[in-house]
């Protein structure tokens, strides 16, 4: 059962890492060469599209599943790969807590700025977000990879040691 679910949390965790990246490395930036009013309009619509229950799933689950799969590992030959576990809870909860305190209140900004057709600025409404959002959610990606990363050594361990 520990080794089932750290497998449950690294694949979760490595969804959320791989969303994060997927971000970074080609949807803002393929925005980024947008105009404005395009930009917000995706952006509102890509905020709204990803509320369900699959991400919901995923974004919270990482880290219940991590600090399940840590709790299972206390004892026995588990034990190595606590730190390991630990870490990665730690790193994913930063991600949380980034995401809470940035990401989301930009876009709830974004969202309340209106329909895209009408805003008379979007210039501004764009200026406002996307350089913010784009700069933490790399630290999103940066953070939830090594929080993979971790469960992935953890694996390896929790392997050898036989738990």
């Amino acid at each position: 059962m520990a080794t089932a679910l750290l497998l449950a949390a690294a694949v979760a965790t490595g969804l959320m890492a791989g969303l994060f990246y997927a971000f970074a490395c080609s949807v803002m930036p393929g925005l980024g060469r947008s105009g404005d009013h395009t930009f917000v309009e995706a952006m509102q619509r890509i905020n709204t599209a990803i509320l369900n229950g699959w991400f919901a799933a995923a974004f919270v689950g990482a880290l219940l599943l991590t600090v399940a799969a840590g709790a299972l590992h206390l004892g026995g030959t588990g034990r190595p790969a606590l730190p390991w576990i630990a870490a990665a809870a730690v790193l994913y909860l930063v991600v949380l807590v980034v995401t809470m305190a940035v990401n989301v209140p930009l876009n709830d900004r974004l969202a309340a700025a209106g329909e895209p057709g009408s805003l008379t600025d979007p210039a501004a409404v764009r200026a406002a977000f996307e350089q913010t959002w784009v700069r933490w959610n790399t630290v999103r990606a940066v953070l939830n990879t090594a929080a993979f990363g971790c469960l992935g050594w953890a694996l390896v361990l929790s392997g050898r040691a036989g738990a």
